[in-house]
């Protein structure tokens, strides 16, 4: 049960194939495990109907594990806005269906709700290679390439711009204020892999509630399955691209000042330093410094790329995405 003054929370899984079985059922495993029990767990289900069955039939008799059916359009974002409606809630947190987390998690998020003025937590994700181990090349501050954490962002419970998408709370009022995800921007388990659907969000409900705190606890910790696909400097190029597509169409939504905020000083900063950080290493031989260096570069105008052809194409109205009120609320 919460305590006096902390919310219930719910949280909400999406997920989309089969190929992730074991790690779904081990992500509601870990949210079943917490120091400080959910209300309820709710895994959203994109548009897979033997998916939809098979988990259907897993935890029809879990009272505390609800199977639902994405009724939005395909993707990330309408079955994230399909678990808040659902949801009973104060607080609705999301956690990626590859993901567990750690005991702790939703304690760290329900203190931090202790201030009303808190709209949203975040908190720390942790790469679990499938290799076993960090590519040598891997730079950690690309790491939000496979959807985790990156050098650069402040330690402690901080204030910040926006949480990430697989790891963050929300207070429900937020989305009263602000709506729900967009979609067309985010994640859909057939196309390129885009994002910033959080970011964007974030940004609207600042607008909407300005007075509103967004925080990352990285004592909020979560360990994130990162497959051997992923490891590749072909899926760390995509990405990349991808990022830049993205982050024009949440500039186009909010604009380039508060769009781009926290990017300028992660590319006039923190980049930078990996670089220098990278050269030094491969001077001393020690491995990977120079491919890391090379990387961070790589990165950087990929990214480039991808804002510019993303840019254009909003001009054009060549991309189209809308932001829905949260409706059908489960709370009774």
């Amino acid at each position: 049960m919460s305590g006096p003054g902390t919310p219930e929370i719910s949280v909400v899984i999406c997920a989309y194939t089969e190929d992730r079985w074991e790690d779904v059922l081990a992500a509601v495993a870990s949210v079943r495990a917490q120091s400080r029990p959910a209300l309820e767990t709710l895994l959203v289900v994109d548009h897979n109907q033997a998916l939809l069955d098979r988990l259907g039939k897993e935890y029809q008799e879990t009272e505390d594990v609800r199977v639902l059916a994405n009724a939005g359009p395909r993707g990330l974002s309408a079955g994230r806005n399909t678990g808040i409606a659902a949801s009973r809630g104060e607080v609705v947190a999301f956690l990626d269906d590859d993901a567990v987390a750690e005991r702790d998690w939703l304690k760290h998020f329900a203190e931090a709700y202790a201030d009303p003025r808190v709209m949203a937590v975040g908190g720390r994700t942790e790469p679990v290679w499938a290799s076993g181990r960090r590519p040598d090349w891997f730079p950690e501050e690309f790491d939000w390439v496979v959807g985790c954490t990156y050098r650069g962002l402040p330690p402690g419970r901080v204030r910040v711009r926006n949480v990430l998408g697989g790891n963050a709370s929300f207070r429900r009022s937020a989305f009263d204020a602000a709506g729900g995800f967009a979609t067309g921007i985010g994640r859909d388990g057939n196309k390129r892999p885009l994002g910033g659907e959080e970011t964007e969000l974030c940004i609207r409900l600042s607008r909407a509630r300005p007075d509103a705190i967004l925080l990352i606890d990285d004592r909020a910790v979560i360990h994130h399955r990162v497959p051997e696909v992923r490891e590749h400097f072909r899926y760390f190029r995509t990405r990349t691209y991808a990022e830049g597509l993205s982050k024009a169409l949440v500039a186009r939504s909010v604009g380039a000042q508060k769009g781009l905020e926290s990017e300028r000083r992660y590319t006039t900063r923190v980049l930078p330093a990996g670089v220098a950080r990278g050269l030094r290493d491969a001077l001393l031989n020690r491995p990977g410094g120079a491919g890391r260096a090379g990387a961070i570069v790589t990165g950087v105008l990929t990214a480039a790329g991808g804002y510019l052809v993303g840019s254009v194409r909003a001009r054009r109205g060549g991309v189209a995405f809308s932001v829905v009120g949260i409706e059908g609320s489960g709370r009774g």
